[in-house]
């Protein structure tokens, strides 16, 4: 058997620590969305580009060509996308991935969408130490910043990777909101040893990210197991729910997965039906967070 702590000993105090360290606080879901609303709609892209091989030290030019679609094709086919349909969106990008494609970091916020925190290198958090996490994080906000003129006011760490030190790294940065948790449909308050924070999460899901059904590595048992228009059936159904439930439905995508042409058919296919129905407002990331905190 695999050799791990043996979690049966601990006593209740300590796994009792482990699960209020972060937790979910409040409900942040309104009685209402702007403009009395029947759904809040939140399309976001992690512009992970050539990072992902990179930061696994992998540098040889068919692993870079992957991600590289990602900044060479598919951003520029999602942003014609959006601008087609006046949609805004939230876009998360490592500041390497910024600082390679400093042009397309610049038209996203030109193009009025939300440029957040993605981490540096793509690096994992759980794997570092705290100073290093926090030393990322702050040079990643001052790349952004320096390069698009705004202040990232939103994170989503890279693979979602949320570390003990995550949290307070947040706070300290003093943003809104992070996106890379999943304990609810809707917006909720971070909590930090049971004491609210005042931090918004926008919550993420496996099931509602384009990496699990459409990542393929010619050297692991990572294949695509899902066609493209079955995913477009499982979202199509989530954002139903949401509709039913008066709630949020929330997005996370890709360029180099969903930028190309199969995949983008089906966001688009899922932007058209949505569209199609009364009282949607599309929204950011930040936009939510914002108007969460304070309801009007």
């Amino acid at each position: 058997m695999p050799e791990g702590p043996e979690t049966w000993r601990w006593d209740e105090a300590t796994w009792r620590g482990h699960v209020r360290r972060v937790r979910a606080g409040r409900s942040l879901a309104p009685a209402s969305w702007p403009d009395n609303a029947r759904v809040a709609v939140a399309l976001s892209f992690d512009a992970d580009h050539e990072t992902i091989p990179l930061r696994d030290g992998e540098t040889r030019p068919g692993k870079l060509s992957q991600g590289e679609y990602g900044a060479r094709v598919g951003s520029r086919r999602i942003l014609d996308l959006l601008a087609r349909h006046s949609i805004p969106a939230s876009f998360y990008m490592p500041a390497v991935s910024a600082l390679l494609h400093p042009d397309e970091a610049r038209s996203y916020v030109a193009d009025g969408h939300e440029l957040g925190l993605h981490g540096w290198i793509h690096e994992r958090n759980m794997l570092l130490d705290p100073k290093d996490e926090r030393e990322l994080a702050f040079r990643c906000a001052d790349t952004l910043e320096r390069i698009t003129g705004r202040r990232p006011v939103g994170l989503r760490t890279p693979s979602w990777d949320f570390s003990d030190a995550t949290l307070p790294i947040v706070r300290e940065l003093g943003l809104v909101y992070d996106s890379s948790l999943m304990a609810d449909d809707e917006p909720y308050e971070l909590l930090a040893d049971d004491e609210p924070t005042g931090v918004v999460e926008i919550p993420v899901e496996w099931i509602r990210d384009d990496a699990p059904y459409f990542n393929f590595d010619r050297y692991t048992a990572v294949r695509p197991y899902t066609a493209p228009r079955q995913v477009l059936s499982i979202w199509r159904d989530e954002f139903d729910r949401a509709y039913a439930e008066a709630g949020m439905f929330q997005l996370t995508m890709h360029p180099h997965i969903s930028g190309h042409r199969s995949r983008l058919v089906i966001l688009e296919e899922l932007i058209e039906y949505i569209a199609g129905h009364r009282g949607v407002w599309w929204a950011t990331h930040a936009d939510i967070a914002r108007y969460v905190l304070h309801p009007s």
